[in-house]
């Protein structure tokens, strides 16, 4: 009696005994599974989007980080940290960081409060449509036409202090765009004014998807008027305020349009950004080098605070 180690399917009529092997009786090769099949289509997919992020902004971020290790000079040295140690031993490298970190601030708090108030005070009324224009008409023109107009306004002859003049209350009057801090804080409200109309536009969309069984049943629990807002309406608003944090972050990082034509940095470089301040260096000090470690550190903090926000807020509670 042959053991049942040795039986095998018998071969179909007409096939040879060594059909479906390979060379010299080798095993049969093994087709790739499903799963692998689909992983190499999704790569292919994404080869195309991979190469184009790659040459257009993890090769320029490479280049850049590589030329601020030298110093600029037209043969050019290696000069190890020392572009990076300008940040420690320039006052306007210091200042600098001290109206970004401003800017942050202000771009982020403002829009998201006044986008959120708006949005929840114009839902259902009979004017919202007009009201949301009035709000959301700045974010349609370009940072440069923002400054223009906030020119116009915050100059020394400008339409602020005149219309303070006209009320009588002339020492208010001032050099808005003058003297610092407040040449960096009337910025931050003009891009305020220009940023705002977007966050309205996420918390109205935000406010339209929240269940209104929710709000029923807040009701019948006795919630209402602040209550019910903050314990059941802000919650729900949650995702929204992440995307609006989160654009307004990277926006006040990387602002240059309005501060560069309301100002360019001035007086004495004293209202200047990172962002400003790596322009001025590579191209008006002509100090590449200098402009690269900013560049760096600019990025470096953008994606830095992006990740801690986004981590922080998208990873679910009690993990």
């Amino acid at each position: 009696m042959s053991s049942s180690l040795d039986r095998r399917p018998a071969p179909l009529p007409g096939a040879s005994p060594s059909a479906g092997r390979g060379p010299a009786g080798s095993p049969p090769a093994r087709r790739p599974t499903r799963r692998t099949r689909e992983r190499l289509a999704g790569a292919g997919f994404l080869a195309p989007a991979v190469l184009l992020v790659s040459a257009l902004l993890l090769l320029p971020f490479a280049s850049t980080l590589y030329r601020s290790f030298f110093d600029d000079r037209r043969v050019s040295g290696f000069a190890g940290l020392d572009n990076y140690a300008l940040f420690l031993d320039d006052p306007v490298l210091t200042r600098s960081i001290q109206n970004t970190l401003m800017w942050v601030g202000g771009t982020v708090a403002l829009p998201l409060a006044l986008g959120l108030a708006i949005a929840v005070l114009t839902q259902g009324a009979g004017w919202s449509r007009a009201a949301r224009l009035i709000v959301v008409l700045p974010y349609a023109l370009s940072g440069s036409a923002v400054a223009v107009v906030w020119n116009f306004v915050l100059n020394t002859d400008g339409a602020a202090n005149q219309v303070l003049k006209a009320f009588g209350m002339e020492s208010f009057a001032q050099g808005w765009l003058l003297e610092w801090p407040g040449n960096t804080l009337v910025m931050i409200i003009a891009n305020t004014w220009q940023s705002a109309g977007v966050a309205v536009i996420l918390f109205l969309v935000g406010l339209q998807t929240i269940p209104p069984e929710t709000l029923e049943a807040a009701s019948l629990d006795g919630a209402a008027g602040w209550r019910k807002f903050w314990f059941v309406v802000l919650p729900q608003l949650r995702t929204v305020s992440v995307i609006v944090v989160g654009t307004s972050l990277v926006n006040g990082l990387k602002s240059f349009d309005l501060i560069w034509v309301l100002t360019q940095g001035g007086p004495g470089r004293q209202s200047e950004t990172l962002a400003v301040s790596m322009y001025q260096e590579t191209f008006l000090a002509l100090h590449p080098g200098a402009g690269a470690a900013v560049a760096v550190v600019l990025t470096t903090i953008v994606l830095f605070s992006s990740w801690l926000y986004l981590r922080r807020q998208l990873t679910p509670k009690g993990t």
